[in-house]
């Protein structure tokens, strides 16, 4: 992986990162990288998160095995985003739906 450097600056040494479906495009989550997250993303090859609530970082799957295994990562324009392509290993919300975003407002 090339290395990239990130815009940690914007948001207090957070970027977000949106999660999809590496084969139907279908978002699946959201959460926020530090550098930390961002190292051990690349290196493990599973989305790593920095959990604001909790204070600590976070693999997703990590307690339910529903894993995000990275396929691909794209950089904004701005340096300051993530869109990871991924390929879910099991539903992605802690709800057990596939994504996060299943709630329609209507």
């Amino acid at each position: 992986m090339t290395d990239i450097k990130l815009n940690f600056k914007k948001m207090n040494g957070l970027i977000p990162a949106i999660v999809q479906d590496f084969k139907t495009n279908e978002v699946l989550m959201f959460g926020f990288m530090n550098e930390e997250a961002w190292e051990r993303t690349k290196k493990l090859g599973k989305v790593t998160f920095w959990s604001r609530t909790r204070n600590k970082l976070w693999t997703k799957g990590e307690t339910s095995g529903n894993f995000l295994i990275v396929k691909n990562i794209y950089l904004d324009c701005d340096d300051d985003t993530l869109l990871i392509k991924a390929e879910p290993k099991g539903p992605t919300c802690h709800t057990k739906n596939k994504t996060c975003f299943f709630k329609e407002i209507k």
